[in-house]
C-alpha cells in the first residue's frame, strides 16, 4: 500500500469513527427537539408547576438550576484556578507534586453520587447547613474542582516559556509574570476548562439529590440556606415518581435542560474561538 493510499484509509478510519460518535449525539438532540418543542411556551418557561406538576410551567427549576451552577462557579474557579498555578508555577517536581496530580485525576473520575454522599455528610450534616442551595453548590463545587484544576494547569502550561524568561529578565517578579504574560495567553484554555466543568455540574442529579434538590418546592428560595428545585432532580421526578404525567412536559423539561447545558459549551467555545485570534503565537 502506497503513502497516498495509507493516508486516505486512515482518513476514512478517522471520519467514520467520528460519526459514530457525533451521529447517535445528534440523533438524540433531534429526538428531543421533536418531543419536547411542543410543551415549551412562555407559561412553562416562567410559570410554577401545580396540579401535582402535570400542569404549569418549571420556573423554579429553572431558577434554582441557576442559582446552583452560580454557587457552583463562586465555589470552585477561585480556589481551582489557585490550585492550577501554583502546580504549574510555583510547586517543584517532587513526590508530594506528583501524589497531588494523581490525587486529581483520581479524584475527577470518582462516581457523583461519592461527592453526593460526602456533601450529605460534611456540609449538610457536620457543619449543619441543612439541604440549602449553599451545602449543594459546595458539593457540586469539589466535584467540578478536579477538571477546573486539570484544564488550567494544562491551559498555563501550554504558555511558552519564552514568555516568562524575557518578563523575568527585564526585572518582573514571578507573580508579575504570571499575572501579566501567563494568564492573558492561558485565559482561553482556563475559561473553556471552567464552563465546560460548570455544565456538568448544571446537569447532574446525584449531588443535589442528597443535598439541596427539592421534590415539589413552587416557592422560590430566598437565601442560600433554602432548598429549591432543580431541573435535573425534577426531570427524574416526573419521569419516575408522578404518575399520568405527559411524556411532552417530561421531553420539554430534558430539552430545556440540554440547551441550557449546550449554551454553556457554546459560549466556551466562542469564547476560546475569539481570544485566540486575538493571541499572538
Amino acid at each position: 500500500m502506497s503513502r497516498q493510499q495509507s493516508q486516505k484509509a486512515a482518513e476514512i478510519v478517522v471520519t467514520a469513527v467520528a460519526a459514530i460518535v457525533v451521529i447517535p449525539i445528534l440523533l438524540v438532540i433531534i429526538y428531543m427537539i421533536i418531543n419536547g418543542i411542543g410543551a415549551i411556551n412562555w407559561e412553562f418557561l416562567s410559570q410554577p408547576p401545580r396540579n401535582g406538576m402535570t400542569e404549569g410551567g418549571i420556573w423554579p427549576a429553572i431558577l434554582g438550576t441557576i442559582f446552583l451552577t452560580l454557587g457552583t462557579a463562586v465555589a470552585a474557579i477561585p480556589l481551582g484556578i489557585a490550585a492550577a498555578i501554583y502546580l504549574a508555577e510555583y510547586a517543584g517536581d517532587n513526590w508530594l507534586t506528583r501524589a497531588i496530580r494523581l490525587a486529581i485525576v483520581n479524584l475527577a473520575g470518582i462516581p457523583s453520587i461519592v461527592y453526593g454522599l460526602f456533601g450529605l455528610g460534611m456540609f449538610v450534616l457536620f457543619l449543619d447547613f441543612g439541604t440549602s442551595i449553599l451545602a449543594g453548590s459546595l458539593t457540586l463545587g469539589l466535584m467540578t474542582l478536579p477538571v477546573i484544576i486539570s484544564t488550567a494547569e494544562e491551559a498555563i502550561l501550554a504558555v511558552p516559556p519564552e514568555f516568562r524568561i524575557v518578563s523575568l529578565s527585564l526585572g518582573a517578579t514571578c507573580w508579575q509574570t504570571i499575572r501579566h504574560q501567563v494568564l492573558p495567553h492561558a485565559l482561553p484554555g482556563i475559561i473553556t476548562g471552567v464552563i465546560l466543568g460548570l455544565g456538568r455540574a448544571a446537569g447532574e442529579t446525584a449531588p443535589i439529590l442528597f443535598t439541596v434538590a427539592a421534590f415539589y418546592l413552587p416557592e422560590l428560595p430566598q437565601s442560600i440556606f433554602d432548598q429549591t428545585m432543580a431541573l435535573p432532580y425534577h426531570l427524574y421526578v416526573i419521569s419516575t415518581q408522578v404518575p399520568g404525567m405527559p411524556l411532552s412536559i417530561q421531553y420539554g423539561t430534558a430539552l430545556v435542560l440540554l440547551l441550557i447545558v449546550l449554551s454553556l459549551t457554546l459560549v466556551a467555545t466562542v469564547i476560546r474561538s475569539v481570544m485566540r485570534r486575538r493571541r499572538e503565537w
